[in-house]
């Protein structure tokens, strides 16, 4: 499984990092997948980066499944002026 995923965009990078929080704590795709009824495609995105917009239900429901903040899914990194 992928561990920390950096996307660089124009005005700076994202780090996705749900990978990484479900390795730290054993949980596979499958099971969180089940447990929060999100599309299969739609976390694989989450961890991939490989996506344009993010669902605020998503992140909201994964956050409560997972007893996390938005920071530790995803993070935005301004390029330094």
């Amino acid at each position: 499984m992928e561990k920390i995923i950096k996307v660089k965009i124009e005005n700076g990078y994202y780090l996705f990092k749900l990978g990484k929080l479900l390795q730290e704590r054993n949980i596979s795709i499958n099971k969180l997948m089940r447990d929060t009824n999100t599309d299969f495609k739609v976390l694989k995105r989450l961890i991939s980066g490989d996506l344009i917009r993010i669902d605020i239900f998503v992140i909201a429901r994964l956050c409560d499944y997972l007893k996390c903040n938005i920071e530790d899914m995803l993070e935005y990194f301004p390029n330094a002026k």
